[in-house]
């Protein structure tokens, strides 16, 4: 309904974002500009820096260098664009999910748990290639079929081995069974290739693994996740996902997630925080979770969420890359530099 996927990963990650960090330093250099690591996004030229690895007490999460919003802070600062190229460098400079979609599932996460791993950082993943997925809509594709779906995670999962990873398996998944999207027909071998999922995940050493559960205006009241993530194996589980993709406040997803975890014996969750900081587009709008204007983005990503059953505010959608072609945007997963530009410049 609302999901986007990344571009696919370039081969060779390890030069590449040797390649870009090194790109960006020498940019910089010329511009005479730096900063401490430690010190978050700057918010002036003369303030930009090259993106680095936050301390991980807080942030435990990868960030990559070589990311999209990284590459066009290089090229602004290259064009003489300092002021836009700053802007950018609040998403840069955050730890954001890497999307693994249907082309070389182990490669993918190989490259980027590699890559975490090399700086002593743990990789955030979504997998997403699920079946019938988005319901033919803006994110439409998947695996052709059950079969092809667990070939296709026994290769991520491969990918991921031993090394540290935080995995957001399958959005959208079960709330469009809930909402009646994905046909009834479906439904039975979803919820059994997201249960063979989360195991194979969860007997992977160091794999967290968080089924998708949408968010709080979608499937309400809150109940009637429930029994779908139970049917999913959230048992195995570390716990369920929220907001993935969309705008509904912080508030409103520990509201709606504290009363989940109720139901569910006191599971943990995340939220995905990335463009929720002005919450969602108010008013009855269609299609409200896609592209809207105004929007901001939210918390930073850290684990000190100050709520025991919040594991972590998580930029789970990555911020600047279209929900689809609506409201002026470039197809779902694409860099779409003019709203990446609005998420920053909104950020409180």
């Amino acid at each position: 309904m609302y999901r986007s996927r990344s571009g696919r990963p370039r081969r060779g990650r390890r030069a590449a974002v040797a390649r870009g960090t090194a790109a960006v330093l020498v940019l910089l250099a010329a511009a005479g500009c730096s900063t401490s690591p430690d010190e978050g996004p700057a918010t002036g030229a003369a303030s930009l820096s090259p993106p680095s690895q936050l301390p991980k007490d807080r942030t435990p999460f990868w960030v990559n260098p070589d990311g999209t919003a990284a590459r066009a802070a290089v090229r602004l600062m290259k064009d003489g664009n300092a002021h836009d190229a700053a802007l950018l460098q609040k998403i840069s400079a955050r730890p954001v999910a890497e999307w693994v979609g249907p082309d070389d599932p182990d490669g993918q996460t190989r490259g980027f748990t590699e890559a975490a791993a090399g700086a002593d950082r743990e990789a955030l993943l979504v997998l997403y290639n699920i079946p019938h997925r988005d319901c033919g809509q803006y994110s439409r594709g998947g695996a052709a079929d059950g079969n092809a779906y667990r070939a296709w995670l026994e290769k991520a999962a491969s990918g991921i081995g031993d090394r540290r990873a935080t995995v957001i398996l399958e959005p959208d998944a079960l709330p469009h069974m809930e909402d009646g999207c994905t046909p009834q027909q479906f439904h039975e071998e979803r919820y059994a290739l997201l249960k063979d999922a989360v195991g194979r995940l969860k007997a992977l050493p160091h794999t967290k693994v968080y089924l998708d559960a949408g968010n709080p205006s979608w499937v309400t009241p809150a109940d009637r996740m429930a029994e779908p993530l139970r049917r999913a194996g959230i048992d195995r589980a570390d716990g369920f996902a929220l907001n993935v993709s969309n705008f509904q406040t912080t508030d409103a997803s520990k509201e709606y997630g504290h009363r989940l975890s109720e139901l569910l014996g006191g599971k943990h969750f995340v939220i995905d925080t990335s463009r929720n900081g002005n919450g969602p587009l108010s008013g009855d709008h269609d299609k409200a979770w896609c592209n809207p204007a105004g929007r901001a983005l939210g918390d930073p990503p850290t684990v000190r969420t100050g709520d025991d059953l919040v594991d972590a505010f998580l930029w789970v959608k990555r911020p600047g890359e279209s929900d689809g072609a609506c409201r002026g945007g470039p197809d779902a997963g694409k860099w779409w530099e003019p709203y990446a530009l609005e998420l920053a410049r909104n950020a409180h």
